[in-house]
């Protein structure tokens, strides 16, 4: 079934254009009569008299038409397809001129071959946009038709199948050759037909079109090559879903409470980090498991959506299933995952560090923040021969620096006692802890930056009193790094220190981490017991070469800075619209902006925390109080953060003024699992 219509917005009567001497649907309608394994092609559109044009000419052409309603797509697809006594059903658009019907029929043996509910191209992408082929059994499409309510889900007919998937079975056809992704060959606007035009004027003639013939042009044509990168996709079915309230809004969380039930059998906690589990989210309000994400959203087991402000607790730094971290990971599957021997991968992403990070000498690979803040106190503890640790910040969840912290259970006394704490920009506290252990401290480890700026000669200040008491200076670079600068914060605020720790973006989602600094520290690393089956996995040192050179290649640091700038901005004159400049500011970096609540005479900053984010939750808005802002996030993911804020500040000034906020809030407050910085 083609899906037609005139009363395009950009660029009306498209489908209707002739392009290369027949109209823009006899293209799709070619293609589609070639794809093998299919019974019947038909066309749907609307029972708009603008429509007219389409049903005629379909009439001429001996093609089957249905005619329904415009703005319930879903309905006329799935009446389309009653009518049409279709088992299975393959759902084109008409402004895809150059659908090659070879890809078509292999998503349509994919869904055969897998009995899966829904198969496609598209999720996630990576083919060219305009190859688009979508394939649904027709009970998934009657069961959507039936139990969609939003009006995003009726106009773009499968979003409503495709984010369930608890509930429907999906599979994807991934494109074989890299680099097309960015591509654009569908019709939207009138450079689009210019484009077109031009490519099929080129094509073979006498046979249905290939993606390998188009590719052939552009490869011939440098300039309609560069073109067709040069245009990007317009619309979305996320800038069209921006909840408006009522059915718009999430709020069913059956599944993630039954999920929950399920997982607390066998799992503590439910989820294996704290910071993911239901003790961080809002009792019944919220979504607890997620099932996908892609780009800058996630959606719930619920099938709610999402734009994702939490981004995996600051991984995503490219955005989920980013192309080209899932083509080097994809690759690297090819040749194995966890060798027996070490891998060449080892030496290219080291050197790789070695390039961007001022302070890298010399590298040690782990799996997780926590490895390499651990692997830096037991180096530094070796090279000084000293046992003190004085720390700023969080630093994992290790004895060494737990035991400091009033999640101390379990962490001997001895150790405990290692560990000094100091708070952010007070040198004098540190000086005050060197001068009390005198010639007893190992290292000084610390976060260049969370939520509050250094004052002025603050980091160098900190360097120099390490060094002056024969003690290593450590970054702690876990979060900063990959986010404030391709070189981390040292890079940006140009202070080196001897040795840093390195994870979270660095594979965007895949575990990997990171130990570096100065070769005669690091040169300890033969002496010191640190080694790790999975130090060397293939997979997450292929993602980290991807990203960093992803990262050489692209504006992603610079996207981050405008993205969570703009955030960051549009927050602040919204708390101040609502006069809540005294409960919540605006703190950090705009690559990683955090909200400061504050208490309010009548209610307690941490439930004042918990309607924000519950009411954020509401409004398609996953977030902890913070902005994990990624490259993928788009215009459309922006303007629904903002418009949820507009909601959730007005709910939370209006619940401060009954002066009975956490009393009329319907579930409890949301506990800090312990005080972090």
């Amino acid at each position: 079934i083609i899906q037609a219509r005139m009363s395009s917005s950009r660029l009306p009567g498209k489908v209707m254009k002739m392009l290369g001497g027949k109209p823009v649907l006899a293209w799709v309608l070619d293609a589609a009569r070639a794809v093998p394994g299919l019974s019947g092609v038909a066309v749907a559109t609307s029972d708009d008299a603008g429509d007219n044009p389409i049903a005629d000419w379909c009439a001429g052409q001996g093609v089957g038409v249905y005619r329904g309603s415009l703005d319930d797509v879903l309905a006329r697809m799935t009446e389309a397809a009653i009518e049409a006594k279709a088992d299975l059903v393959m759902r084109l658009t008409g402004d895809c001129p150059l659908l090659d019907p070879q890809i078509c029929g292999a998503v349509l043996l994919l869904q055969r071959r897998s009995g899966c509910d829904y198969a496609s191209n598209v999720r996630p992408n990576s083919w060219p946009d305009g190859l688009d082929c979508e394939v649904v059994t027709m009970a998934a499409l009657e069961a959507a038709n039936a139990d969609a309510r939003k009006a995003s889900d009726r106009e773009h007919v499968m979003p409503f199948i495709f984010n369930r998937r608890r509930r429907f079975s999906v599979r994807t056809l991934v494109c074989p050759v890299p680099g097309l992704l960015n591509q654009h060959w569908s019709l939207d606007t009138e450079e689009d037909f210019a484009f077109l035009s031009a490519v099929v004027a080129k094509l073979p003639e006498g046979r249905p079109t290939s993606y390998l013939d188009v590719i052939a042009v552009l490869e011939s044509d440098p300039d309609l090559r560069r073109w067709s990168f040069a245009r990007p996709q317009t619309g979305s079915y996320a800038a069209g879903a921006l909840p408006q309230g009522g059915n718009d809004r999430n709020e069913a969380f059956v599944q993630s409470a039954a999920m929950l039930e399920r997982a607390l059998v066998h799992i503590p906690t439910g989820s294996q980090t704290f910071s993911k589990s239901h003790l961080q989210y809002p009792q019944g309000h919220a979504p607890l498991f997620a099932t996908h994400a892609s780009g800058g959203r996630i959606w719930d087991v619920d099938g709610n959506e999402y734009v994702d402000l939490v981004c995996g607790l600051l991984p995503i730094v490219l955005g989920h299933r980013d192309p080209d971290v899932d083509a080097g990971v994809r690759e690297q599957l090819c040749a194995g995952t966890s060798l027996s021997l070490a891998s060449e991968l080892e030496a290219d992403l080291a050197e790789r560090l070695v390039e961007i990070i001022p302070c890298a000498e010399m590298v040690r690979f782990a799996k997780n923040g926590t490895d390499a803040t651990s692997a830096a106190i037991r180096l530094a503890r070796a090279f000084t021969g000293r046992e003190h640790i004085i720390a700023c910040g969080y630093h994992g969840w290790q004895d060494w620096y737990i035991g400091a912290t009033s999640r101390d259970k379990g962490v001997p006394r001895a150790v405990r006692a290692l560990t000094h704490m100091v708070p952010y920009n007070d040198l004098d506290a540190a000086a005050r802890i060197f001068a009390k252990i005198k010639g007893g401290v190992a290292a000084l480890i610390m976060e260049p930056m969370a939520a509050i700026e250094p004052v002025d000669g603050y980091l160098a200040g900190m360097r120099a009193l390490a060094h002056e008491n024969g003690a290593l200076f450590v970054f702690d670079e876990i979060i900063t790094g990959f986010r404030f600068d391709i070189g981390g914060a040292q890079a940006l605020f140009g202070v080196t220190p001897d040795l840093a720790s390195f994870g979270k973006a660095m594979g965007n989602g895949l575990p990997i981490s990171a130990i570096m600094g100065r070769a005669d520290i690091m040169a300890g690393m033969e002496d010191i017991f640190f080694s790790g089956t999975f130090g060397g996995e293939c997979l997450s040192l292929a993602a980290g070469i991807a990203v960093i050179d992803k990262m050489r290649r692209e504006p992603v640091i610079a996207r981050l800075w405008e993205i969570g700038g703009r955030l960051a901005e549009g927050a602040r004159a919204r708390i101040a619209e609502h006069g809540l400049g005294a409960e919540i500011a605006v703190t950090g970096k705009p690559t990683w902006t955090l909200l400061d609540f504050r208490d309010h005479a009548d209610a307690r900053k941490e439930a004042i925390r918990t309607l924000f984010i519950r009411e954020m939750l509401a409004m398609g808005v996953l977030t902890q109080g913070s902005h994990n802002v990624c490259y993928a996030h788009d215009e459309a993911d922006e303007a629904q953060v903002l418009m949820a804020y507009d909601h959730t500040l007005g709910k939370i000034r209006a619940e401060l003024d009954t002066g009975r906020l956490e009393e009329r809030l319907g579930h409890e407050v949301i506990e800090p699992v312990f005080k972090v910085r």
